[in-house]
């Protein structure tokens, strides 16, 4: 009996074992499968070559961002707890340094597209970009918008419109803006400050600064605006004539641009301020 027994578990352990292995077979398989459909869908975001198409976000789930082409004249929003540093490039691509967490959303309407630096005290990942200055890489020609708050925006070499809002941190802009754009820089507690600006129109503001332009065109329209600091303009030596309006309570007005007619009012230029000095110059 007792040989009988040893026999027909060794037949039960051989089935057994041939069962199993053609389960862990099949479980490979399966796993294959699943993998090779995870790298056809990893392929989705690029060409070929793995390069970005247009809109692709490309970099890991759960919102760390790394690159992005977008057309030349298409609007990106870059939106922040913080501060942001946005450099133009002859690139097709929006990217961040290297260790900055970002969300992206390439869906927007009319070829907008947003770039979010999340603020998490709480979160390792997003604790950098409170109150920071993350650097972000555009295709020079964008329509560029930022809101940030709680410090500043610096803006460098993108020739294009620009929309620039921060609370409590200055607005700083140096070789940027295009000749026939709108240009709107904007802060709150703290300076507007551009050099080498270019506009058909621009407008500067804030309430405790100063407001400081160095342009490179002459705009149609110049409206610069604080109440405790200065707000001074500098335009091209060949300015044309200006219908100007500057005023102050406590400081003085300088303006050596020359004044346009009584009837022509195509360039006009305003300054205002209530603790602080207006000036215009021509450079």
């Amino acid at each position: 009996m007792t040989s009988s027994w040893s026999r027909t578990s060794r037949r039960d352990r051989e089935r057994e074992s041939r069962r199993g292995g053609r389960a862990a077979r099949a479980a490979g398989c399966s796993l294959v499968v699943a993998l090779l459909a995870l790298t056809a869908c990893g392929h989705s975001d690029g060409d070929r070559d793995g390069r970005p198409l247009p809109g692709a976000a490309r970099g890991e789930s759960g919102g760390e961002f790394e690159r992005a082409a977008v057309a030349h004249g298409s609007r990106l929003v870059i939106t922040t707890e913080g501060g942001v540093r946005v450099v133009g490039t002859d690139d097709d691509s929006v990217t961040v340094e290297d260790g900055t967490f970002a969300h992206w959303d390439g869906d927007g309407d009319a070829g907008t597209h947003t770039l979010d630096l999340p603020c998490d005290q709480g979160d390792d990942r997003t604790r950098d970009n409170c109150g920071g200055m993350p650097l972000v890489h555009v295709p020079a020609g964008v329509t560029l918008t930022v809101r940030a708050r709680n410090a500043g925006i610096d803006v460098s070499d993108v020739r294009g419109e620009l929309s620039l809002s921060t609370v409590n941190g200055d607005v700083t802009v140096q070789d940027s803006g295009a000749k026939e754009a709108r240009q709107h820089l904007v802060t709150r507690n703290g300076s507007v400050r551009a050099t080498g600006l270019a506009g058909r129109g621009v407008g500067a503001e804030t309430v405790n600064g100063d407001v400081d332009l160095l342009c490179t065109t002459s705009p149609d329209t110049l409206d610069g605006v604080s109440r405790n600091g200065s707000v001074r303009v500098t335009l091209p030596a060949d300015a044309p004539p200006y219908a100007t309006d500057t005023r102050t309570v406590n400081g003085r007005s300088t303006v050596d641009v020359p004044a346009a007619g009584a009837t022509d009012h195509r360039y006009r230029l305003t300054l205002r301020t209530v603790n602080g000095d207006t000036e215009a110059h021509r450079g």
